[in-house]
Parts: structure tokens; C-alpha cells; sequence
């Protein structure tokens, strides 16, 4: 059974989430549906990109990914399907695709022309996107979508970096229990730190975080902590509280690494 997933900013109050699931399902009665997340914050695609970044590499080869925000057809920014990694993606060409697939180079990109049932072009994710979805669950080759192109739009996004013997990132997403979530990854901080004696700075007045734990609770309640999450990225928590309420971290925050006495 083939698996599509959704990821959009359309939320829950409206009919749009249950007319993309009904469109395909009338495509495809047998297909099976998969809600990554409906709360992406409207247009925001870095938020959306990281989201399914993290979570795609835990389906089976050969799901197909539907990605709609800001998913409106316009000369800048093309409809898209990628393939990349065994996957399908299907949404707009605005950079989201760049930040899913990093520096990795996907294995085919098509820019779709793909025929709508009407001549609304509001509502691309029922009308278009869901028609590449079939297409590929009945066993379709995504090259009779459209024109094969050879690159996707580019969107650098901040990068963690060392500065002065400082590695400094910034924090990326914010769970739902309030853990700040950061660009520097386990790879990047150890090679940083190596084996030396360190101090994570998540505000610029804060006395820091000296060890990364491996479970919240290796901390008292209240307490705050750093460890690596599920997606190797470092993350700052508070044992049974919320670090962006109760820290003052937010997206964007400024996080750095500072090995002691160096």
C-alpha cells in the first residue's frame, strides 16, 4: 500500500485538509494517508522544510511526500516533483526542496504540467498535487509529468559557524513542550568541542548549559539541560517545563559553544 503524506500550514478550522484527503482518496481508494503536521505557520517554509526533513527518512521508500505551503503556481516558483533519496516531493519550487535536501543533489526533478479539472488556480494542493500522488500510487514514472529540469531553487539558510573559537548557531524550531531545537548537529559540535570541558550559552546574560545529558529527567525538575534529539541536533530543554517560555529562547535565538580555556 503506497503512503502519502501531508505537511501544511491550512491548520484544522477549515474544509481544505479533508478536500485534499477526499481528492486523493477518489483517485486512489486504497491509498494510505499520513498527517505529518497541518500547524506549519502559514507561508513559513523553512519551518514546514525542517518538519519533513526530520521526519521522511522514517517512511518506506517510495512514499510520496505532499508539501503545500505557499504552494501557489507563479513564474518564480514553479510546481515541482523531486525525487530524492526513494522519495516523492511534491510542492512549489520557492526553496523548501533546498532545505529538505541540503547539499545532496535529488535523483530526477520535474516541473509539472499537470491539467486541472477547473480553471480555480487557488487550491493547487486538491487540483494538481494530488493528481501527481495517484499518479505515482498507480505506478506511474513521474517523467510524463512534465519537463525534466536539473536544479531547484537555492535557499541558503543560516548556518551554523565558528567565530573566534566560538561555534554559534541559532535555534530552529520550538516543540510542542517548549524545547528550543538547534541548527548545530551532533557531527558539528563534536568535532567543535572535541574532548575538551565546554559551556552552552542559550541567552547572552546566562551562566550556561556544561554537560549534554542523554535523558530530560538526568536533571531536576525545573532544571535546564542540553541533548541531542532524535534528528542528532542539539536541543535545549527543561526537565518538565518549557525552555521557550521559561528561558526566554525563541526561533531565531542566537545559541553558542564555547570550549573553556581555549
Amino acid at each position: 500500500m503506497s503512503i502519502v503524506t501531508l505537511t501544511t500550514d491550512f491548520q484544522r478550522t477549515d474544509y481544505y485538509i479533508g478536500a485534499v484527503k477526499g481528492a486523493i482518496y477518489t483517485q486512489c481508494p486504497d491509498a494510505n494517508i499520513v498527517d505529518i503536521t497541518h500547524e506549519v505557520p502559514q507561508y513559513n517554509i523553512a519551518r514546514a522544510a525542517y518538519l519533513v526533513k526530520n521526519a521522511y527518512t522514517h517512511f518506506p521508500k517510495g512514499s510520496i511526500h505532499i508539501v503545500s505551503v505557499m504552494s501557489e503556481a507563479t513564474i518564480e516558483f514553479a510546481h515541482l516533483v523531486v525525487k530524492f533519496d526513494g522519495h516523492y516531493f511534491v510542492g512549489s519550487d520557492t526553496g523548501l526542496f533546498s532545505l529538505i535536501f541540503g547539499d545532496e543533489a535529488p535523483e530526477e526533478i520535474i516541473e509539472l504540467n499537470v491539467s486541472m479539472d477547473s480553471n480555480r488556480l487557488s487550491f493547487p494542493t486538491k487540483d494538481v498535487f494530488t493528481k501527481v500522488a495517484a499518479h505515482i500510487v498507480k505506478g506511474g514514472t513521474i517523467s510524463v509529468l512534465g519537463r525534466k529540469i536539473n536544479s531547484v531553487t537555492r535557499l541558503i539558510g543560516y548556518q551554523p559557524f565558528i567565530d573566534q573559537d566560538v561555534l554559534r548557531g541559532m535555534v530552529v524550531h520550538i516543540d510542542s513542550f517548549g524545547n528550543a531545537i538547534t541548527n548545530i548537529s551532533d557531527i558539528i559540535f563534536n568535532n567543535f568541542v572535541k574532548n575538551d570541558p565546554f559551556t552552552v550559552y542559550y541567552r547572552t546574560t546566562s551562566s550556561g548549559i556544561k554537560k549534554i545529558s542523554y535523558l530530560y529527567s538526568e536533571v531536576p525538575e525545573g532544571e535546564p539541560l542540553a541533548i541531542f534529539n532524535s534528528a542528532n541536533l542539539l536541543e535545549i530543554a527543561l526537565h518538565k517545563g518549557s525552555a521557550a517560555a521559561l528561558l526566554g529562547i525563541q526561533i531565531n535565538s542566537h545559541i553558542r559553544v564555547v570550549v573553556n580555556d581555549r
